[in-house]
């Protein structure tokens, strides 16, 4: 049901080299169902000796047969998704549908950096004088070290190794050690199409180790890192002390701002949607509802019922539309939200529970008309937790929206094309979503400013973290 997670280092599959191992927990259960390996340094330098033996000749592939490769994983990931959706499911809770569409979007995005990796053109420049060619080339930038979370095991992996792999760089992923069998998958897809076995390696372990020994060692050119604001800002301190590039998408606290013009229905209907996706462990998801006050109370309603209504229980069951948290953790962390909240004179509307005491389930849960000081106006919550607010002049709610130092992404609702130029002009946020959901597409630039980190994880903007741009001037004589 469940396999026991292996290390990926050189070429094969294995134990760390000192044996060790973590549990791996079902969320809906709170059953141990599998075990992870953990990587030692020994293991890291054999993943670092591959990536620097592998750099030479991978980079040398042609992109269109590197495209070949990546294009086949993007079809055993295809072929294998209902398989490798269970998996998820049951090591990250999310429900079987939502892991198969994991999968499936997974493969959309290999297919993407496939073709793009054809087209990182160069340039020639005009030269001031006769006999003289000059031209720019894009060159793979080297060896890369990719960390990833556990919310989405998979999307957050291929981003990184995908965008890495077509341009002609190696690769050395950590995986998420609370979901790892499913990112396991993902790197075998990829391995069983054809990409070199020293090319891509994928170990777990302890965060702070692996990070502390693969950022600063000279083999690795460039790190891309998907997490907390925290953890972002010592990695890139780390990556900064040592000049290696760096992709940071780190946490965000989403406004979406619903004015008195909007299609409240659709609104209710897409935000409450996106809220309550993966139990609201996304980085996207919005998660300050900013609502005029003409159309306050329809909105509540509405987006309170949508949460009362949602099926909660095991990913499993085909019935389940919300999941379980991926921890304990996580469901003391909403319940101390939630506590916080009331206590200075929030309103609970609906929810603000766990479910049961077996597994890690929280009730979809609405609160309005909370003071600025509490915490969940200020702290992601990065949970099931909704936090709605009025606000009577445009003005207000755009100081509001842009007031905390993240910026990752950012919703509204008008009919008015005024007021949609007025917001996206703006609202400071790497991603602006207008009267739909439309963020993440693998075509679509993915990433954040301020404290929600730089560089792009998706479009053709992704591919420039892992490219070098060199200058050549040839005198011909």
């Amino acid at each position: 049901m469940y396999p026991d997670v292996q290390l990926h280092i050189a070429g094969a599959w294995g134990a760390g080299s000192q044996g060790e191992t973590l549990p791996v927990l079902n969320p809906a259960t709170g059953e141990t169902i599998g075990r992870c390996a953990v990587a030692t340094r020994d293991d890291l330098d054999r993943a670092l000796d591959a990536a620097a033996r592998a750099f030479p000749l991978w980079r040398k592939v042609s992109a269109f047969d590197r495209a070949k490769v990546l294009r086949k994983a993007a079809d055993l990931l295809r072929e294998r998704a209902d398989a490798i959706a269970r998996i998820m499911t049951l090591e990250q809770g999310k429900p079987l549908a939502e892991a198969r569409l994991e999968t499936l979007a997974a493969a959309d995005i290999t297919d993407w950096f496939a073709e793009e990796g054809k087209r990182t053109y160069g340039r020639v420049i005009p030269p001031r004088a006769d006999g003289v060619l000059q031209f720019v080339v894009r060159e793979p930038v080297g060896p890369v070290a990719c960390f990833t979370p556990w919310n989405f095991p998979i999307n957050q992996a291929v981003r990184k190794i995908a965008g890495a792999l077509s341009t002609g760089c190696t690769v050395i992923l950590k995986g998420p050690e609370d979901t790892p069998a499913s990112c396991a998958e993902l790197v075998r897809a990829y391995l069983d199409a054809g990409v070199p076995g020293d090319a891509l390696s994928l170990v777990y372990g302890d965060p702070a180790t692996i990070s502390g020994y693969l950022i600063p060692h000279p083999v690795i050119r460039k790190i891309s890192f998907t997490g907390s604001t925290a953890v972002g800002k010592e990695l890139a301190a780390l990556a900064g002390r040592h000049m290696k590039r760096a992709t940071m998408e780190l946490g965000g606290h989403a406004p979406a701002i619903v004015f008195g013009d909007a299609d409240v229905e659709k609104a209710v209907s897409v935000l409450s949607g996106a809220k309550f996706r993966n139990a609201g462990q996304v980085c996207v998801s919005p998660t300050r509802f900013l609502v005029h006050d003409s159309v306050f109370d329809r909105f509540v309603d509405g987006f309170s019922q949508y949460a009362k209504g949602l099926k909660v229980g095991d990913g499993l069951d085909p019935e389940t539309k919300m999941g379980p948290l991926i921890h304990g953790r996580r469901l003391e962390a909403m319940e101390a939200l939630v506590a916080d909240a009331t206590a200075r004179g929030a309103t609970l509307t609906t929810g603000g529970k766990r479910i049961g005491n077996r597994g890690n389930f929280f009730e979809p849960t609405v609160l309005t008309d909370l003071p600025l000081d509490s915490r969940i106006m200020n702290e992601e919550p990065f949970g099931p937790v909704a936090a709605i607010q009025r606000f009577s002049d445009d003005a207000e709610a755009l100081a509001e929206a842009n007031r905390l130092p993240f910026g990752l992404a950012a919703y509204a609702y008008t009919r008015s094309a005024e007021r949609a130029a007025r917001v996206s002009g703006s609202v400071e946020s790497g991603m602006v979503s207008i009267n739909h959901h439309g963020i993440a597409l693998p075509e679509t630039p993915f990433g954040g400013v301020k404290e929600s980190g730089y560089g792009s994880e998706g479009g053709t903007e992704a591919l420039e973290g892992y490219l070098v741009t060199k200058f050549v001037t040839q005198a011909n004589f």
